[in-house]
């Protein structure tokens, strides 16, 4: 058992009455659709859409240290400024968070026959504590048949159970958590479409499933059924203000599942590329950041508390993601003080793309994806090519934004859909020309 050091004061001491968990949750359900409309408040709060309301600011530095010294070497960033930033993101906004235990896991399917023997097909039961009949989360694996040698893998963190993400009828059908809390088969909650694992495995690289409702359900009270429960103090109902979030539940459980994909000789463990839409998509920037054996990530509309800016305080903002009424739950307490004032935040999306840096990164966002500011995922990109340029890396090369359909594919992209918020079909052609052009044929 990890133990954290205590604040005095404690987050959620404000909401622990059973009302409020009610009011809360019917409240966290607010629909997108609303939110897209362009005329509507999200959580009684005003959403800018404006460009002309955009605020005048002035982002953090990334290549000067704490104590005002100039980073000019590979070495002072990743022995000093990257500490730095990477600390401020562990307390600020995503939270501190245990080490993992030891490796557990059953491989309970090896070297199945998948998509017309076009792909074999593993199945792993990762068990995150000693208790194997706890908090446990099937890893599901494609690579094809036809490749030589270990090869490159897209490990996706998705909103359906394995059986959902993926038209496999070989597959046992999954449970899932509905947002009422309730656990039920797979086939009876949200219904999103199976990713196309086939056109990966026709271009030479491995996709991995996993569900994110396994590592912790997403709602205010999931922790009790997930990993952040686990790890809680005697006489503790929730973490402490400093403590993780969900958004750091998920992203721990995708370090978990790298401990496992590291101990399989047909995967190329070094070109393993995560990838996550939405919430997701801020899960798998922070997954990036803190385990730096993922070698690329694509975050599709990670929006506030992924790729956007906060201090641009356009769509949805600090005040809107961390509002009691909504997603508080995903982050640490600390991330609430910012909420009037994004500009007192000792960080902003630019410092989290940079740890992720020299590392292949790809943002995709869709162009009437207001919500998520797709300009300001751009300006977040922009504003990060420094990083890149100093470790070695290209940068997007460009400062004016690219219309839709129009990728730029460099060690840092950036990628718009015509269309709104998550990923197309089509966006999976950009996907793997970034996967193959790192990956493959560099």
């Amino acid at each position: 058992m990890v133990t954290f050091k205590k604040s005095n004061f404690h987050f959620m001491s404000f909401f622990h009455r059973k009302a409020f968990w009610a009011f809360a949750y019917l409240m966290s359900i607010t629909s997108f659709a609303n939110a897209q409309d362009l005329n509507k408040k999200v959580a009684g709060i005003t959403i800018n859409y404006d460009e002309n309301n955009v605020p005048d600011y002035q982002l953090p530095e990334l290549l000067i240290s704490e104590n005002g010294d100039k980073i000019t070497s590979r070495e002072e960033w990743f022995n000093k400024r990257r500490p730095e930033i990477l600390s401020l993101f562990k307390t600020e906004q995503f939270g501190l968070f245990p080490e993992k235990p030891k490796l557990n896991f059953n491989v309970f399917e090896n070297d199945g026959s998948a998509f017309n023997n076009k792909a074999s097909r593993t199945q792993v039961r990762l068990f995150f504590t000693e208790d194997t009949t706890k908090i446990k989360a099937d890893l599901l694996i494609y690579l094809p048949k036809k490749s030589k040698g270990p090869v490159p893998l897209l490990l996706k963190i998705g909103f359906s159970p394995n059986s959902n993400a993926v038209d496999d009828p070989e597959l046992k059908e999954g449970m899932m958590w509905t947002r009422e809390g309730e656990r039920v088969p797979a086939s009876q909650g949200r219904a999103f479409k199976p990713f196309d694992v086939e056109k990966f495995l026709d271009n030479g690289i491995g996709v991995a499933t996993i569900y994110y409702g396994d590592i912790e359900p997403d709602y205010p009270t999931g922790l009790k059924h997930g990993i952040r429960g686990h790890y809680l103090e005697e006489g503790e109902d929730y973490p402490a203000p400093n403590e993780w979030g969900t958004i750091s539940a998920w992203s721990w459980g995708l370090s978990y599942a790298m401990d496992y994909l590291v101990t399989n000789n047909h995967i190329d463990s070094k070109k393993v590329a995560l990838y996550g839409i939405s919430r997701l998509g801020k899960t798998v920037l922070w997954a990036g950041a803190i385990d730096q054996r993922f070698g690329m990530v694509i975050a599709s509309c990670s929006g506030e508390g992924g790729a956007a800016i906060s201090r641009r305080q356009y769509g949805e903002t600090i005040h809107h993601m961390v509002h009691p009424n909504r997603y508080f739950y995903q982050f640490s307490g600390r991330r609430a003080k910012y909420s009037f004032d994004p500009n007192s935040s000792p960080i902003d999306s630019h410092m989290l793309l940079s740890l992720i840096a020299p590392r292949p990164l790809l943002l995709q966002t869709g162009d009437t994806d207001y919500w998520s500011d797709p300009k300001g995922e751009f300006d977040a990109a922009v504003a990060v090519e420094p990083v890149y340029e100093l470790l070695g890396a290209e940068g997007l090369q460009t400062k004016t934004w690219p219309a839709a359909e129009k990728p730029i594919l460099k060690d840092l992209g950036y990628y718009m859909h015509a269309g709104g918020h998550g990923s197309l079909p089509s966006d999976n052609d950009v996907f793997i020309d970034f996967l193959k052009m790192h990956f493959i044929n560099k």
